[in-house]
């Protein structure tokens, strides 16, 4: 159905939870986080937004703008990591394959539009349908289709029946409601569009915007989802160019919290500041190296095309890479190396780069790095161009790849064309073949291992990178529908096994979630947990 033809102003939308069974949410305003008058609240922070069309973008600095202005059919109760029913009322797998959401009576758009079933199926089948580059559409790979079945049911029908995943995947970047009345069904919509329109019904409201300058938020008096009302009048987010700006703000008091990214130095210093608390989250960050398959050295479509030297290269890298001298002199110990494409902490996350390359032990090996030169018959030095970003991932991006670029160089094995791009144009190049070999970092959408391989290792991956496998597709796909928990780690781990050994990309560390506030600020614990969702809502002072 299309609400535009065939809709008044009922309302309703779908949701969906993260076990098998029916889930109940509260109908109305959910769990208060306090209530409107606690002020308003500024958070600054180094990241960028790229679009606030959720079509468009999978990147941390959007989607925290996203999760505070647009409603989501599944969401985490602050404090949790587990995904419940948000304008939902209800969430259930009715057959194997097909999940189905009620959703709660009366729902509206800031814009004044009815919110119903239509405006989730257009939301779902429009991120699918414009597949945007930067986009989520990967998420929703075991989609097969989405039906409103009336004006506040939803039916979701999945290629593949008992996904444990898909529940979390609604909450997560592919999730977020638009109103089918504003947005266009087949291509994006640029920001001031969007703010013109008015197409929220979150928890809060955009007042004014300022890309990358300014985001003034006002609480959504007609919010009805599980985050409640905010416990503040509104919010501001304020972007910064250079961290160093960030951190004297926050201490100074002209802003009360400061969220990414904060440099380690910086970090450090700030715990010693009696003004300022730094509040610290459980990790979930992931960063590491991209290989582009077609076009790093001896890649697919490089002039001397070799499979095989592609992957002595990636490997010799990877032998060479001293992840811990990385972590304790450019990150102060903040960062932990990763052995995995999994970050340890999460069910079924093993350490399978820790044996296969370098010592066995987590240092390198420049005799293996020469052997797999060797065997390959690959001749040294090779050149690599490696690409960084300097302001999404924070100031220390810089150390961080010079440091990367020093242990390669000193093996003798590479030379290396270290060069950096600021991040909205880094965003887009990236997926454009761009940069044979460059760095990016992974804020996980749900707590769960698979948000670290679906998105990143089956075909036509946000990644973009050329790279597929069919035995690791299968056990991707294996895990997913896999309802034993003990079997469906061991699948896990055979996944992290067989993509370790492509090296289709190079994990590097791992960190925590880090804030830093004013004293009298009230609430920041509360959004630093497994969910890794930033909910200003539940912040005040």
């Amino acid at each position: 159905m299309n609400k535009k033809a065939l809709h008044g102003a009922i309302a309703l939308a779908g949701a969906s939870a993260l076990a098998l069974t029916a889930c109940t949410g509260p109908s109305g305003g959910g769990t208060s986080t306090g209530g409107a008058g606690g002020g308003t609240i500024t958070y600054g922070t180094t990241d960028k937004v790229v679009t606030l069309d959720p079509a468009g973008s999978y990147d941390a600095g959007s989607f925290m703008v996203m999760n505070q202005i647009y409603p989501f059919l599944l969401n985490a109760k602050p404090g949790t990591a587990d995904a419940s029913p948000d304008i939902a009322e209800s969430a259930e797998f009715t057959s194997p394959t097909e999940y189905t959401v009620k959703l709660k009576p009366d729902l509206k758009f800031a814009n004044g539009h009815a919110l119903t079933s239509s405006d989730v199926k257009f939301s779902i089948d429009r991120v699918v349908g414009i597949a945007d580059d930067n986009g989520p559409a990967s998420l929703l790979a075991n989609l097969e289709s989405v039906t409103a079945k009336d004006d506040a049911t939803v039916v979701f029908k999945l290629k593949a029946g008992n996904d444990q995943v898909f529940p979390g995947v609604l909450a997560a970047n592919a999730g977020p409601i638009v109103d089918e009345e504003v947005f266009p069904a087949d291509k994006l919509m640029s920001d001031d569009e969007i703010v013109k329109g008015k197409p929220f019904a979150g928890p809060y409201t955009i007042e004014s915007y300022k890309k990358n300058e300014l985001v003034s938020l006002k609480a959504n008096p007609d919010y009805k989802g599980l985050l409640g009302k905010p416990a503040n009048d509104g919010a501001n987010i304020k972007y910064y160019a250079d961290s160093n700006n960030l951190k004297l703000e926050v201490q100074q008091g002209s802003i009360d919290v400061a969220g990414r990214s904060l440099t380690a130095t910086d970090a450090a210093d700030l715990e010693k500041d009696s003004k300022v608390t730094v509040h610290k989250g459980p990790g979930g960050e992931l960063r590491y190296i991209v290989f582009n398959f077609d076009t790093m050295p001896f890649g697919a479509k490089a002039p001397d095309a070799d499979p095989a030297k592609a992957l002595a290269v990636r490997q010799a890298m990877a032998n060479i890479v001293d992840r811990d001298a990385i972590a304790t002199q450019v990150y102060k110990g903040t960062y932990l190396p990763a052995y995995s494409v999994v970050p340890d902490g999460f069910a079924g996350a093993i350490q399978p780069l820790k044996e296969m390359y370098g010592d066995g032990n987590g240092k390198p090996s420049l005799d293996k790095a020469k052997k797999a030169f060797s065997d390959a018959g690959v001749t040294a030095p090779v050149n690599i161009k490696l690409q960084y970003n300097p302001d999404h991932y924070g100031k220390s991006s810089g150390d961080e790849y010079a440091m990367i670029k020093e242990q390669l160089e000193k093996s003798g094995l590479f030379t290396v064309d270290l060069q950096s791009t600021e991040w909205v144009t880094y965003s887009k190049d990236r997926t454009k073949d761009v940069y044979p070999v460059y760095q990016l970092g992974w804020f996980p959408d749900y707590s769960d291992a698979d948000n670290y391989l679906t998105p990143f290792f089956l075909p036509n991956n946000f990644l973009k990178n050329h790279y597929e496998n069919a035995a690791v597709t299968d056990l991707i796909t294996k895990q997913l529908t896999t309802v034993d928990k003990a079997e469906r780690e061991k699948v896990l781990g055979e996944a992290q096994t067989a993509v370790a050994k492509d090296l289709s990309t190079l994990p590097l560390l791992q960190g925590a979630q880090l804030m830093v506030a004013g004293k009298d600020v009230k609430g920041v614990d509360q959004t630093l947990d497994a969910s890794f969702k930033t909910r200003l809502g539940v912040i005040s002072k």
